[in-house]
């Protein structure tokens, strides 16, 4: 009998049908991936914010290419044991190439990708000055990444950023179009106030519905038990971590300029942290290999 998959896209699935929604925080790197699976969640959410921040020390603003993106989504894949969803831009072009990010993504080890409809270079969906392609195209798109998966089990969540470069009610009939496209989760981007959030949640009730919860961003930040209420299946959280953790090494460092010296504050040790990445389980495969017989 084979062994359940527990991080692909059809554990997924059943986590986006269960009775609570999926809290997948942001992670910018595979150690903060693995962070967010030893801290109990049931997936972890490859932030492009995070990504852009951690491998070039720069803002999201389509900076980061295709290849760039898939190997960073490898690298986190390979990290955990849980369901990762991916940021996957705006596809990276016209649908011929959304067709083969969804497979590269889908190699990669991904159980779910979002792409978005703005134009190329994109932004951050909390950033001024985004540009939007036709909500034509974008079905295409939609169509495409339908199409180019290998299993039907790999969830395509279609994003619209309409809301701040038109209004509400334009998101809305995006996400509408992007629905009956193929996209089986809908992410209207930045609705600026709870009521814009129960209209975007009254607009879709048998729609699986994401929530991008981002500190410091347009959308107000609501209580999980407000967002089960309304039916919200996936609550990403892309910053949580990323801004944690600057913020702690910022205050490391300014500790360090001022004493010039290194302090054991307690908060995590080396033995801990090797601990933590990994190295008993390396230790453990180089006495089981050093055990074995020579060539004869």
């Amino acid at each position: 009998m084979l062994a359940r998959d527990n991080r692909g896209p059809g554990r997924l699935r059943e986590l986006l049908a269960g009775s609570e929604p999926v809290v997948a925080p942001g992670a910018y790197d595979a150690l903060s991936a693995r962070l967010v699976e030893q801290a109990g969640f049931d997936a972890v959410y490859m932030t492009g914010f995070g990504a852009s921040a951690s491998l070039l020390g720069q803002p999201d603003v389509g900076l980061l290419s295709f290849a760039e993106m898939v190997d960073q989504a490898r690298r986190l894949a390979e990290t955990i044991s849980v369901p990762l969803i991916a940021d996957a831009d705006d596809g990276y072009g016209n649908p011929i190439n959304v067709t083969r990010t969804v497979r590269a993504y889908e190699a990669a080890g991904v159980a779910g990708l979002h792409l978005e409809d703005q134009l190329s270079p994109k932004r951050c969906g909390h950033l001024e000055g985004k540009q939007l392609i036709a909500a034509s195209e974008m079905v295409e798109k939609v169509h495409a990444a339908v199409e180019a998966r290998r299993s039907a089990d790999l969830v395509i969540i279609a994003r619209t950023d309409a809301r701040a470069v038109e209004s509400l009610d334009a998101a809305l009939e995006r996400a509408r179009r992007y629905r009956d496209a193929g996209a089986d989760v809908l992410f209207v981007e930045a609705p600026e106030s709870e009521a814009e959030v129960v209209a975007v949640a009254e607009a879709f009730p048998e729609t699986p519905l994401l929530f991008n919860a981002v500190e410091g961003g347009r959308t107000p930040l609501l209580e999980l038990a407000r967002l089960r209420e309304l039916g919200f299946r996936l609550v990403i959280c892309p910053l949580t971590g990323l801004l944690a953790a600057t913020g702690a090494l910022q205050q490391a460092l300014s500790r360090l300029r001022g004493s010039g010296t290194p302090r054991d504050d307690g908060a995590l040790s080396f033995a801990g942290f090797t601990d933590l990445v990994g190295l008993p389980d390396i230790e453990r495969l180089e006495a089981r290999f050093a055990a074995a017989p020579g060539p004869t």
